[in-house]
């Protein structure tokens, strides 16, 4: 994008949503987008808001259903724009890199169309819309920047993304992400590392690397232990107090990588390495480049240097071809793996995936039942790895927004290092999120744990303090954190994506 492209400006104060679907990517973009309109003088719209003056749907298209959930939500503000002069919405993402011209053969009222490659034209294109009055679809092949050259609109003043990399090379039979977002490219460690130093100079204290085969880094720059080596110098950033990342691919999963997460204090004792399936049959259909054996080798070096890894998955049921001798492979591994949480997801045909036209579809009700007994066998193994964390001292950093009863229970929320949802009593003393509380255990649910004792400890941090100054501000300007260059990301810890292919395999 050209400065001229950047220096475009609304002539009036305009509202402004973004809605999105689909992966922590997806998630990432969006900030982008927000960062993008704002810089251009939107101001976004309350929320809970009905009404905006540009309405922008970034899309997934994993799910089979995904264009009906797109043209439905078209179809309900068309009445709308109809009412509403000057209104405009656009339409971005993995659905629109796919379908293209189709969104505006469905959906005549849509203003904007811009795929997955060029999100920066954003404010470039609604203009251009608004002067021409006609709809402008403009689809990139390729990167045309890398989205860390964006402005962002942090929704955390805490915690942050990092995007290390977009793009896969890998040939999933079940994921289109690839075909949609390109071959893997890489950022230069450097541009990473200033990123990450100039989010903790904002008063960020945890961050999260981000990439769609993010410890397959390094492939594109030539050195296969690059995302060791990125760990280990995230470990001399001083300030920086916890480092996550999401998602590894069982295949480029290395030893330098284990040592580097023991031996890195800020790196947190937590994993999260998709499964997909524990059928070597079944991950050979899915052009999965490991099997059984591979991935609980991994598992069992994970706890021999880091004992208290909480381990975490992504498991699809009912691939094409699944038999039950298949399916009982996968509870198999479930069993061994011990996973502290798994995402599950029942497979549906992602259009444009060559497991859409695989013989041997499994019956809807077959698919049902097993995704039951998985999650049947997921809680009661969650359950008892929670139980095991009773009595046991943690740090954790208190969030925003994380405990849905916090109110009416009296207590505040936060993650402990390995990333567990820890609600406690909350302290005589005020603390803020971002701040680090000490506690210890007293009970243990499926998906959360409880300190119900007093807080025995109660650190104020940096990024309470930055935390502190946007709440601040809120009442003078829209919330969020406002940055230019570098671009920065979004809060941890990661929302679930929609389906088990969209980040990391």
């Amino acid at each position: 994008m050209t400065s001229s492209d950047r220096s475009q400006t609304v002539d009036v104060t305009r509202t402004y949503a973004v809605r999105t679907y689909g992966c922590q990517m997806n998630v990432h973009d969006s900030e982008r987008l927000s960062g993008l309109l704002e810089d251009a003088g939107y101001v976004r719209a309350p929320e809970g808001a009905d009404e905006a003056d540009v309405v922008v749907f970034n899309t997934c298209a994993v799910r089979e259903n995904a264009d009906n959930k797109l043209y439905g939500n078209l179809g309900r503000l068309a009445p709308v724009k109809a009412g509403r002069p000057g209104m405009q919405i656009a339409v971005g993402g993995c659905l629109a890199q796919k379908d293209r011209d189709t969104i505006v053969r469905k959906a005549p009222w849509v203003d904007v169309v811009f795929g997955t490659h060029n999100i920066g034209k954003l404010p470039v294109l609604l203009e251009r819309a608004r002067v021409q009055e006609e709809a402008q679809v403009e689809i990139a092949e390729s990167l045309e920047a890398f989205p860390s050259t964006l402005p962002t609109r942090r929704e955390s003043a805490y915690a942050a993304w990092v995007s290390i990399s977009v793009g896969c090379n890998n040939t999933c039979t079940f994921c289109i992400v690839p075909a949609l977002r390109g071959k893997e490219k890489d950022r230069r460690p450097g541009d990473i590392l200033a990123e990450i130093e100039a989010l903790v100079g904002e008063g960020v204290s945890e961050i999260t690397l981000l990439g769609q085969n993010v410890n397959a880094y390094g492939s594109d720059i030539g050195d296969r232990e690059a995302f060791g080596k990125l760990l280990r110098a995230c470990g001399t950033i001083e300030g920086l107090e916890r480092v996550r990342f999401t998602s590894p691919h069982p295949r480029d999963f290395t030893d330098d990588v284990i040592a580097a997460m023991a031996e890195t204090p800020n790196v947190m004792p937590q994993l999260h390495m998709p499964l997909q399936s524990g059928s070597d049959t079944v991950l050979k259909a899915m052009r999965r480049s490991y099997r059984q054996e591979r991935f609980l080798g991994i598992i069992g070096k994970v706890r021999a240097a880091i004992p208290h890894a909480a381990i975490s998955t992504d498991i699809i049921v009912g691939f094409p071809g699944e038999t039950e001798e298949d399916f009982e492979q996968t509870l198999h591994v479930v069993r061994e793996a011990r996973f502290a949480q798994a995402f599950t997801f029942q497979y549906s045909k992602r259009p444009g995936t060559p497991a859409a036209e695989m013989a041997d579809q499994i019956p809807k009700k077959v698919v049902q039942a097993r995704y039951e007994r998985l999650v049947a066998l997921q809680e009661e193994i969650s359950w008892e790895e929670n139980k095991k964390q009773v009595g046991r001292t943690l740090e954790v950093m208190v969030a925003e927004g994380e405990g849905r009863k916090d109110d009416a229970t009296r207590r505040l929320s936060g993650r402990a290092p390995d990333n567990r949802l820890v609600h406690f009593t909350r302290p005589d003393e005020p603390v803020r999120p971002g701040d680090v509380v000490t506690v210890d255990i007293t009970y243990a649910a499926p998906h959360h744990l409880l300190a119900e004792g007093p807080v025995t400890a109660v650190r104020r941090t940096r990024a309470g303090d930055a935390w502190e100054k946007r709440d601040t501000a809120r009442s003078a300007k829209p919330a969020g954190v406002m940055l230019g260059l570098p671009g920065i990301g979004a809060p941890a810890p990661l929302p679930p994506a929609e389906s088990g292919c969209a980040v990391g395999g």
